[in-house]
């Protein structure tokens, strides 16, 4: 009986483990931070972190894939979202919570072409 109770508490383990390595990229870390404040595209990400769409999208897949992320397509544009309530709650833990006054704002960046930055700050 024992062994069956250790072999649930390691699935338990893989399951957090899994959800740490992928808040362990400074990268993603940033990305999820971003994205739990307002619902981005793909190219705003790009020109917020200075980083080129392959590496985004790579990272966005990842956390997509991982249940993390939601999409929302909006024209031609596709907007992610953090949507567990798991990993919005790690994510308060461990970079506090997101103001208030920062919620659902969008802050529209010059060197991006979203929809969202051609009309100005949006309130989500």
């Amino acid at each position: 009986m024992q062994f069956i109770e250790y072999a649930i508490a390691m699935t338990d383990y893989e399951r957090l483990a899994q959800r740490l390595k992928l808040m362990a990229h400074p990268e993603r870390l940033r990305m999820l931070d971003i994205l739990r404040r307002s619902p981005e595209c793909v190219c705003h990400l790009e020109a917020l972190m200075g980083r080129p769409q392959p590496y985004i999208s790579q990272q966005v897949r990842l956390l997509h894939r991982a249940g993390v992320l939601q999409s929302e397509k909006r024209g031609q544009n596709t907007f992610y979202r953090v949507s567990n309530p798991e990993m919005l709650a790690w994510l308060s833990q461990v970079l506090g919570p997101v103001p208030e006054v920062e919620r659902g704002i969008h802050r529209p960046l010059p060197d991006c072409v979203c929809p969202k930055c051609q009309r100005g700050p949006v309130l989500l």
